[in-house]
């Protein structure tokens, strides 16, 4: 049997599509002996990677408080991350990647080098808040003398790591731009430019992976509906239910 690697992307609550898709790549008997992931890609592929389930991991994001979310931190004018380390904490408790199911790549940006940093040993508390350091919002992370933003301002896609360490790839994105709109909201506007600048490179890279998955609905979901989790998972459920047939195809070339 070919092995399987993923790759998540970066998009904040966006990222929850995913889980409705790891749902229905497993009801096709799919599961990836490797993850990497950016931004939401990664937490997401943590706790997978940790042995939740799409469906325990929905209900971790279901009780994120928003309200902590937006907490101004008492160090400058930044949101607060404690939410995402009391979240991390508290599934993810061993704070190791080393004791994890299966390995895990997480891509967070060196803004100093501007680089890009791939973490997969050590404690993965900090790169998980590291690639999901959303500029601006939050406080750049230390680490090694270094300061850390979001995985995706450089590698919102991350399968380059998956290289070599399995047979076949699946890469997911959840970024999708509607471009029928009249209108854009100027609250909208910096994430929309961010993935219009970055549409083609992700579009290429995922025609170079054995299967690329891209819910077309996601645009109509903003960076921080935490709320809507369930519309958000559903939809991503909804869609790759939709590609059943390819997947079905990818999953016969595995042997299973």
């Amino acid at each position: 049997m070919k092995s399987v690697g993923i790759a998540l992307s970066g998009g904040g609550a966006r990222g929850i599509a995913h889980l409705g898709i790891l749902k229905v790549l497993e009801e096709h008997g799919i599961k990836p002996q490797v993850i990497s992931g950016a931004s939401a890609g990664g937490m997401v592929g943590a706790f997978y990677a940790a042995g939740y389930s799409p469906d325990e991991i929905l209900g971790f994001m279901k009780h994120m408080c928003l309200i902590d979310l937006f907490k101004v931190n008492l160090h400058g004018n930044f949101l607060s991350m404690n939410v995402f380390k009391e979240l991390y904490s508290k599934h993810i408790p061993h704070n190791s990647f080393d004791k994890l199911n299966m390995p895990l790549y997480i891509a967070a940006t060196d803004i100093r080098k501007g680089e890009i940093k791939y973490f997969s040993s050590g404690p993965i508390d900090v790169a998980l808040l590291a690639t999901s350091c959303v500029p601006l919002a939050f406080e750049p992370v230390i680490c090694d003398d270094t300061e850390l933003l979001d995985g995706g301002i450089l590698n919102n896609m991350p399968t380059e790591p998956l290289a070599g360490k399995c047979d076949t790839i699946i890469a997911v994105y959840v970024n999708s731009i509607d471009t029928t709109i009249t209108e854009v909201h100027k609250r909208d506007l910096i994430d929309r430019v961010f993935h219009m600048a970055i549409r083609a490179d992700m579009e290429a890279k995922g025609k170079q992976c054995d299967l690329f998955l891209q819910p077309p609905v996601m645009s109509r979901f903003g960076i921080f509906d935490v709320g809507r989790a369930d519309e958000i998972f559903k939809a991503g459920y909804e869609y790759a239910k939709g590609m059943s047939a390819e997947i079905e195809l990818f999953a016969d070339s595995l042997n299973l």
